[in-house]
């Protein structure tokens, strides 16, 4: 239980469908105070606060569990030293990974319990996870990396629900956390400056952006780790390039703390090779070509493709040129709304 209003329904929908429920709120700091402040539906000392009233009105058990070692180890260090390492993280994502589907679960099978249940907006089926009904919300792509065995002592009962009739239900449960806003920030990043957090982590380190058309040096930055490949703003370029177009980051060199810009143009990619498959769907992983769609980032573009796996590789050729895909990030595959199996970008071309 988040402190956020879909957790409190998921647990109350559980709870009145005669599962014995227990809510637990993880705190995943040491230092509360260096996290995000203020009622945002997840992570903050103001919502452990809500999590217990939601559970008190739904008339379940309540704990704290403290698994604030493990998400720092887990989910901060990761962010921190895949950032240096030139690529593009997604904390949300390694969260549900690492911390709600292996440390969590770990634990609530140790202490008897037959399944974790969370807020997300996804839906299982006979172990088949698929797209929430509301396409707004789904969340099926953060949860993609899930495995077979974590997903079949899973509970995602907001699936079959749209964000807006979650809310209602949470009204007419009394539940005080209805109009909460959601969350969509970084927890651990408690004034959102990601460039800032990572500077006091990695430390200053100046080099060069270079225009890929013209091979000139064209700005000077101060941490290539500040920089994700598809970032448009805050590059202080400066020189206007030539045709007077904006200029994109196509590539990020931690080695040489080089950050490479050019036109849109450049950022599109039709072959994509990841690492670290995992197939959680209903077929065997692609040894031949399978025609599939691809998600790229949370909430971002699906596209048509072909995917094979090839040794420890998936390799993905797209039916239409994506841009801004960023090693780091998920590849999730899907049939329609059913999930396939996910891998970690590695290299686009």
């Amino acid at each position: 239980m988040s402190g956020g209003v879909d957790s409190a329904v998921a647990a109350a929908r559980i709870a009145e469908a005669g599962h014995d429920v227990t809510g637990v709120h993880l705190a995943l700091s040491a230092n509360p105070q260096s996290y995000r402040t203020g009622a945002r539906g997840c992570c903050t000392v103001e919502d452990s606060r809500d999590a217990r009233r939601a559970a008190d009105v739904i008339g379940i058990p309540f704990y704290i569990w403290d698994m604030a070692e493990r998400f720092h180890r887990d989910v901060v260090e990761d962010f921190v030293s895949e950032y240096a390492a030139g690529r593009t993280p997604n904390p949300c994502l390694r969260c549900n990974e690492k911390i709600k589907f292996e440390a969590v679960l770990d634990r609530a099978l140790a202490l008897g319990f037959d399944a974790v249940a969370t807020g997300h907006h996804a839906r299982l089926d006979d172990g088949v996870l698929r797209r929430s009904v509301d396409a707004g919300k789904d969340q099926s792509y953060v949860l993609g990396v899930l495995t077979r065995e974590q997903l079949s002592h899973a509970i995602f009962p907001l699936g079959g629900s749209t964000k807006a009739e979650v809310r209602a239900e949470a009204a007419g449960r009394g539940l005080a956390v209805a109009d909460k806003p959601d969350s969509h920030d970084i927890c651990f990043i408690a004034d959102g400056d990601t460039r800032g957090f990572l500077a006091d982590r990695l430390g200053a380190a100046d080099g060069p952006i270079v225009d890929a058309l013209s091979g000139e040096v064209v700005g000077n930055h101060q941490g290539a780790y500040g920089f994700t490949v598809g970032q448009r703003k805050g590059l202080r370029i400066d020189r206007p390039a030539p045709d007077g177009r904006p200029r994109y980051v196509l590539s990020i060199e931690p080695v040489s703390n080089t950050v490479t810009v050019g036109p849109r143009s450049s950022l599109e990619v039709s072959s994509i090779t990841c690492e670290r498959p995992v197939w959680n769907g209903p077929l065997p992983a692609p040894l031949a070509p399978l025609t599939c769609s691809v998600q790229l980032r949370a909430h971002g573009e699906v596209y048509g493709c072909r995917a094979q796996v090839s040794g420890d590789a998936l390799h993905l050729q797209l039916d239409a040129p994506a841009a801004g895909v960023a090693a780091g990030q998920a590849a999730v595959l899907y049939d329609g709304d059913v999930v396939i199996g996910s891998a970690t970008i590695a290299t686009s071309s």
